[in-house]
């Protein structure tokens, strides 16, 4: 007997009361599925193996189907109506990756998880690609197996998922079609996803809704900005610490691994992390584990990767400032977000929404837009993208008079550029909306200066309405 069994059950189990009876396994059948059991697919040439999965599964609720080949695999694929696919890589007519690539043609809604040789990491990778659900490793690790089942499971066509994201990652256009396409094709994996696209886009809502049309939905989503953690503290951040283990470790500390143990870790801002916690990230990634500083021993992990940058990966790795393996292991799906200025069909759609909530937020009436206003911000260049339109129009919300927005409430000139070119954000300079927020704030300050701390005739002095004033002077912390 493969020797994980007999750690995984007790001694007065037996073999014979794991195995699912000949009647169970019959319910499986493509006649009558309703009220069965869940039925997993094992194809692998040994029986240790396979005796090890069948009596986790077995234990699990699970009912089982063998195929010690790819024809065997076939015919029972044709027979049942499978819930869950365990195959491994190489077997004696083929190989796994060839019957995964038939799996996802033919039954498209079953989640199959390959098993690799230790160690084959590109192997592992190739199978991500190609559509598997996730991947195992030899000697299995039972903990890790169970976790994945139950991940599959929840994807099963027969458990009822929520699907719609359009109300989410607005707009119509044919970027924002895709991109919603591409959501929910990679949230029914498990595999690493690296999300590209500019300041702005949107990047860590589309993030969240792959974590949210996932298996992992229920769990935890835990974003962390890699670039926002002190280099000295990365490693405790994301593995955590035991008290004592360093000045300053007062106690027990959990790490990000362990926060989004059975959901989803999105690394944002990936590109910044130092090289030297870029080994430390991969081989957690890889190997599912992670040891908290001044720990004896690592603990498993259960967590998907989703990463997210603005800059060039592929460039930052010619020139050595980050890992060629842990690019590879990020990047096993991309999905690019659009900037806005290549959907602008979609600016409608956006100023109705975030005008929408404006006025949700302050118990006003949403503004209308004058039809300059309108033309200028179809010219704009959108450095800053859907970010920067926030900005905007929350500017404009603010400063707009008898409930329409005029183009001078923008900040646009008519040629499509902000009113003030030194705000066009640069690198190592502050970012937009901060830049904007300190060059308003100044403008009040002096005008109530000026005017001794009169706001009526501050806000006269400064072009807008007292209610205006009122509001910029509550946003910034001014009242």
């Amino acid at each position: 007997m493969y020797p994980q069994v007999k750690a995984a059950f007790s001694s007065k189990t037996t073999t014979d009361t794991l195995k699912p009876d000949s009647q169970a396994c019959l319910i499986g059948n493509k006649t009558d599925r309703k009220m069965s059991r869940p039925l997993a697919l094992i194809i692998d040439d040994e029986p240790d193996i396979c005796e090890l999965l069948e009596l986790t599964l077995s234990a699990m609720e699970i009912d089982t189907q063998i195929a010690q080949t790819l024809a065997e695999a076939h015919t029972l694929l044709q027979r049942y109506d499978f819930d869950i696919c365990l195959t491994d890589m190489r077997l004696p007519d083929g190989n796994g990756l060839d019957l995964l690539k038939q799996i996802r043609d033919k039954h498209p809604a079953l989640p199959v998880a390959v098993i690799t040789a230790h160690g084959n990491m590109e192997l592992a990778i190739e199978a991500l690609k190609a559509g598997a659900f996730d991947f195992l490793s030899k000697p299995v690790d039972l903990q890790i197996l169970r976790n994945q089942v139950r991940s599959a499971l929840r994807i099963s066509p027969r458990q009822p998922r929520e699907r719609r994201t359009r109300h989410i990652l607005l707009g119509d256009s044919s970027a924002m079609c895709s991109l919603r396409g591409a959501v929910e094709k990679v949230s029914r994996s498990q595999a690493p996803v690296l999300i590209r696209g500019e300041s702005g886009t949107g990047k860590e809502l589309v993030a969240h809704m792959i974590h949210r049309q996932g298996p992992r939905s229920d769990n935890a989503f835990v974003p962390v900005n890699c670039g926002a953690i002190p280099t000295e503290l990365v490693e405790s951040e994301f593995f955590g610490h035991k008290k004592g283990s360093f000045t300053g470790a007062t106690a027990d500390k959990e790490g990000l691994f362990k926060a989004a143990d059975g959901g989803t870790l999105f690394l944002d801002e990936v590109a910044d992390l130092p090289l030297n916690m870029q080994v430390k990230l991969l081989r957690a990634i890889q190997e599912k584990k992670v040891r908290p500083i001044g720990a004896s021993r690592e603990t498993s992990v259960d967590v998907r990767i989703l990463s997210a940058t603005h800059k060039d990966l592929g460039s930052l790795v010619e020139q050595g400032n980050f890992r060629q393996d842990l690019y590879y292991r990020i990047n096993v799906i991309e999905i690019p977000v659009p900037a806005l200025r290549d959907r602008l069909e979609d600016l409608p759609v956006l100023i109705d929404h975030i005008m929408g909530r404006l006025a949700k937020q302050n118990r006003q009436p949403a503004p209308r837009l004058s039809s300059d206003a309108i033309s200028q911000l179809q010219q704009y260049h959108f450095p800053g993208n859907v970010r920067e339109l926030e900005n905007i129009l929350e500017r404009a919300f603010a400063l707009c008079e008898n409930g329409i927005v005029e183009h001078q409430d923008l900040g646009i000139t008519p040629s499509g550029e902000l009113q003030n070119k030194n705000i066009v954000q640069k690198k190592g300079e502050l970012p937009l909306e901060t830049y904007l927020a300190n060059i308003e704030k100044e403008a009040i300050q002096t005008a109530l200066m000026e005017t001794r701390n009169n706001k009526t005739a501050a806000a006269e002095l400064l072009g807008m309405s007292f209610r205006s004033l009122r509001y910029r002077l509550k946003k910034l912390g001014l009242d």
